[in-house]
């Protein structure tokens, strides 16, 4: 064999793993999302962009992973253009278009050819493609009752509407024979008349009438954006609110989604995202890797300390298993983890344990170890590591500690920034002196509290 076919078959082995491996690391999400509800918001750039196709096999492939759908699409661009064919001018009001007789044709039309356009794309199941041999039931009818909107700051809106009621049940009942809802923007009153409403709107309602699990909006961003202009990959409804109040580098369509998704999460959906609608495979890279590609928000905050258990062992264990390997940590056997479990605060993102620290104390000096810090790789540009800092230094207060140290061997830096100062190995506690181990040369760090 060649180097060239030498050199073919080891990347071929090295897609294979990484491939495997990827599989592997989607199992757990696979299995959580099984049977659970998904509200998907999509503005009509989606349904007419190139991304569309991509989109409905994505959509095929959650179906077939047992995930719920209802996808509710929009079609403003489709209707400006109808609105233009028939040299009409569009208003709006607040980001709310004004509708009125003649607008109403148009948004009737454009919606009706969206919505099958939709629905064609959904039903594919062409050889060679990802929905090869599939066949996926999509859905629709009059789930939705509207009212009009009115007259607001002294606009007539016409035939704008707003949700006046979700028939939740009968959407339950087609996902219950595995079908997929597809729902447009377009609702009917009591009273016979047709009112256009806005696409993140319904969604909102349908998420919150199902109490799904995810209300998702694809969007003309990568998600929210930092003051530095870096994702910020998880928000609360509260923090989230005060960035809509500022109001500052929020894109046309977060404007518009945020109060959806803010007021979504208060009222029970589980969670809401914001991806970006031109990230080909945003959905499941979202849903099927750890850190995901866009901003989720959530009613309360995603991480959470709490004190370690013994049903925390095996999550532990592979936690720091990596920086064993490499040396940054002591190796500790499972009995050591067992018998020394409640020394262990831990850290988890949405219920899964992704970082811990251990708190060793001595009393008599009145000192204190913080050993055995470690988050895994997705998730330590998160601030984990001073979350479980400002934690073990509150247990160690608690118990009568008065100075902090740690032993490391790669972090020298991290520790200087907060405050603590290299000290020698002469000023640890007589009994951690005695177990000092030289050969790894571990420095010193010292921390008054």
């Amino acid at each position: 064999m060649n180097s060239s076919d030498l050199n073919a078959a080891s990347a071929a082995e090295n897609l294979s793993e990484r491939f495997v491996a990827w599989v592997r690391a989607a199992a757990p999400f696979i299995h959580a999302f099984r049977g659970k509800t998904f509200v998907l918001g999509f503005g009509g750039e989606v349904a007419a962009g190139q991304l569309a196709q991509k989109l409905a096999y994505d959509c095929n492939l959650l179906a077939a992973l047992g995930v719920r759908l209802v996808l509710v699409h929009g079609a403003r661009p489709q209707i400006e253009a109808e609105l233009a064919r028939r040299g009409l001018t569009p208003r709006y009001h607040n980001g709310l278009r004004v509708t009125d007789a003649a607008a109403l044709e148009c948004v009737k039309a454009a919606v009706a050819v969206t919505r099958i356009e939709m629905e064609a794309l959904l039903s594919q199941g062409l050889p060679n493609t990802p929905m090869a041999g599939s066949f996926m039931r999509v859905t629709g009818g009059n789930f939705l009752t509207a009212k009009p909107v009115g007259v607001v700051d002294g606009i007539d809106h016409g035939f704008t509407g707003a949700v006046r009621k979700v028939i939740a049940e009968e959407i339950v009942a087609d996902l219950d024979q595995q079908n997929v809802v597809l729902m447009s923007s377009l609702g009917v009153s009591p009273a016979g008349e047709i009112f256009n409403m806005s696409m993140e709107a319904v969604a909102e309602a349908v998420a919150i009438a199902l109490q799904a699990e995810k209300l998702i909006y694809l969007c003309d961003a990568p998600g929210l954006l930092d003051a530095r202009g870096g994702l910020i990959e998880a928000i609360t409804a509260d923090d989230a609110e005060a960035m809509l109040k500022a109001g500052e580098g929020l894109t046309e369509d977060l404007d518009l989604y945020l109060p959806c998704a803010i007021r979504a999460v208060r009222k029970g959906v589980g969670r809401a995202h914001l991806i970006d609608r031109d990230k080909d495979g945003g959905l499941l890279l979202e849903f099927f890797t750890p850190q995901g590609v866009g901003t989720v928000l959530t009613r309360d905050p995603l991480f959470r300390l709490r004190e370690a258990t013994v049903e925390d062992i095996g999550a532990l264990a592979s936690v720091i298993a990596p920086m064993e390997a490499d040396g940054t940590l002591v190796r500790r056997s499972r009995e050591r983890l067992e018998a020394e479990v409640e020394r262990f605060t831990v850290v988890e993102y949405d219920g899964v344990l992704v970082g811990c620290a251990a708190l060793y104390p001595f009393i008599d000096e009145r000192a204190a170890e913080m050993a055995c810090v470690a988050v895994v790789p997705e998730h330590r540009r998160a601030g984990l590591g001073e979350m479980l800092l400002k934690r073990i230094e509150s247990r160690s207060r608690a118990i009568g500690v008065e100075r902090l140290f740690v032993l490391t061997t790669r972090t020298s830096d991290w520790f200087r920034e907060r405050g603590f100062r290299e000290a020698p190995p002469e000023e640890l506690p007589r009994q951690k002196r005695e177990m000092y181990d030289v050969s790894r040369r571990s420095k010193v760090f010292m921390k008054s509290l």
